[in-house]
């Protein structure tokens, strides 16, 4: 059944874009997604435009080296989306682990670290087993101030290559923030090993906690995606070097953790 549903998505964003080039626009909006997701099929009208990495692009789209933006709304209307140019702009590839960044990890099992797969327990057993501590912080005994998952909306003014993109009331999920000596750290989780993922899913809540603490000099706002694959934990901390440009993100560090039982 999930192989039927992505094939139906992928012939969903096709259908898409074959409509926006004959329309000559790029841009469109949940109207037109609801219309096409009826004639294919598709039921998960929101699921069609939500691209976490590049292996959900369909073959046009990477043929002709495009990818989805969201747009937002304004007042009532529609929400709005757009192919854009420059697939490696908006995925990012996982960067390879060192193997000096590869550790053995000795805990004591819980009875609730293999409960469920959800990307909260996800971060939850990175956070009990003081794994993320050690990762950011270098210190398992740190006590960083913890803020669970949010959704919320943003205004955002960027760029992708010569194009400058304005997005309205863009909604946003936040896995986790810490914040910990000034350093506010948000958090993507994730399970499995993808090789790469949205660089938007850290783009846009990097976006809000940057104009959250706007008048606060000593902050920065970093983010760390959290993979897991069993027992293998793998952390990547990114910054933005340019605040209006997503392709300006760097890798900072990456560790793997794999956890091994007492």
């Amino acid at each position: 059944m999930q192989d039927q549903n992505q094939s139906k998505k992928y012939t969903v964003l096709s259908r898409l874009y074959s409509l926006c080039r004959e329309r000559g626009d790029f841009s469109f909006d949940n109207n037109d997604v609801r219309t096409v997701c009826n004639e294919v099929g598709f039921s998960n009208l929101f699921d069609a435009t939500k691209i976490d990495n590049s292996s959900g692009l369909p073959d046009v789209l990477r043929a002709n080296d495009m990818f989805l933006v969201h747009l937002g709304r304004q007042g009532r209307e529609a929400t709005r989306h757009r192919f854009v140019k420059g697939i490696t702009v908006g995925y990012h590839e996982f960067e390879d682990v060192p193997d000096e960044w590869e550790y053995h990890w000795r805990y004591r099992r819980s009875i609730l670290n293999n409960i469920n797969t959800s990307e909260s327990n996800i971060l939850s057993v990175g956070y009990n087993q003081r794994i993320i501590h050690d990762f950011l912080y270098e210190d398992i005994t740190a006590s960083p101030k913890v803020y669970g998952s949010n959704r919320t909306q943003i205004d955002l003014i960027y760029r992708i290559g010569s194009d400058n993109i304005s997005a309205n009331r863009v909604q946003i999920e936040i896995d986790l923030t810490l914040e910990y000596l000034n350093q506010i750290t948000v958090f993507e989780a994730k399970n499995g090993m993808p090789s790469d993922f949205n660089v938007f899913q850290l783009f846009n809540p990097f976006h809000y906690y940057l104009q959250a603490t706007s008048d606060v000099k000593e902050a920065t706002v970093k983010c760390c995606y959290l993979l897991r694959d069993g027992d293998r934990l793998r952390l990547y901390l990114y910054s933005f070097g340019d605040p209006l440009d997503p392709s300006s993100i760097v890798l900072e560090r990456n560790a793997q953790y794999t956890l091994v039982a007492r």
